[in-house]
């Protein structure tokens, strides 16, 4: 829908503080009354926005054969993909918290809401169909762990996370939590047998 495409880049853009009917009327090429007729508030239309930008993301599903190469693959897309957004929570929403109800929680849930697809769930699940997880330990404040280590990293840097630090977020948290044991360390490189030593 064109207007609510004219509305989150308005609020990603601008921020709360800046985002108006007349603004987002100008960006749509519409009136003011077309979207009074379906927004009353300005805190309606703004949720109706995040709520919009959320269904823009495309969420893949990865598929290595073994859960830690699929964890760090589901972090790193939303490394990826939740930066800007979690940038704009801090950065350009601050007047819309201290003038609403809305808390940021309210916004990422609301971001949320339009894609059911779930891929660090999905990806579990395979793990405990081929028995790398006991299901015992699939609980829901464990599977919430890493994400929310991702987006407090997210939130504190504004910019994505480098990648070592996703990695130390399945190896060093979330697989201990799951009972996987600890990746084995890639092997040394050998030299052949008979092959001259460098000195």
């Amino acid at each position: 829908m064109a207007i609510l495409d004219a509305a989150w880049a308005q609020l990603a853009q601008e921020g709360y503080a800046n985002f108006t009917f007349a603004s987002v009327a100008a960006r749509a090429g519409t009136s003011r009354p077309v979207l009074y007729r379906r927004w009353a508030t300005k805190e309606e239309l703004v949720l109706a926005a995040v709520e919009h930008g959320g269904r823009q993301v495309r969420r893949t599903i990865p598929d290595t054969g073994l859960l830690r190469g699929d964890v760090i693959q589901v972090l790193l897309d939303l490394n990826e993909t939740r930066a800007d957004f979690s940038a704009m929570l801090v950065a350009r929403l601050g007047v819309l918290y201290s003038q609403t109800d809305v808390t940021p929680a309210d916004l990422r849930d609301r971001f949320l809401r339009g894609n059911t697809v779930h891929p660090l769930r999905t990806v579990v699940a395979r793990a405990v169909e081929r028995g790398e997880v006991d299901p015992q330990r699939v609980r829901a404040r464990v599977l919430a762990v890493p994400i929310d280590l991702v987006r407090h990293g997210l939130m504190m840097r504004l910019a994505p996370l480098p990648r070592s630090e996703i990695e130390e977020i399945v190896d060093d948290v979330f697989l201990p939590l799951l009972g996987v044991p600890e990746p084995e360390p890639e092997p040394a490189f050998a030299r052949p047998a008979g092959s001259p030593s460098c000195r």
